[in-house]
């Protein structure tokens, strides 16, 4: 979609701090941090929500927790513990509507979330 800031971001016709990237992938640090790690995992396939996947999506949906996994090892926040989160619509928080995961870490987290 030409006017996605994503597709734009993965396109690089706009900076971003790229964290890692495969040819399915890529993890950017967030522009308005919520933890002194925040990671938007970010699908190449523009895909709105998570609403929107079909069963083709299922393998880069599974790709995304790999990768996930490994940024948090990267990032050494894997062993103290991070929060992997999706939002879905706007009464979920989802402001860009091409899907993406957050990784947060490095604070602790409360329970509940909201």
């Amino acid at each position: 979609m030409s006017d996605c800031l994503f597709c734009i971001i993965i396109d690089k016709k706009i900076p971003a701090k790229y964290v890692r990237e495969t040819s399915e992938l890529i993890a950017i640090r967030d522009v308005n941090p919520q933890a002194p790690v925040h990671i938007l995992i970010i699908p190449k396939k523009h895909i709105p929500t998570l609403n929107d996947i079909t069963d083709e999506d299922c393998d880069i949906v599974g790709k995304v927790h790999v990768f996930a996994k490994d940024i948090a090892k990267e990032e050494e926040i894997s062993i103290d513990g991070y929060r992997l989160v999706l939002n879905v619509n706007r009464g979920a928080g989802q402001s860009v509507f091409h899907i993406h995961w957050h990784l947060l870490g490095g604070r602790e987290f409360n329970w509940p979330p909201g």
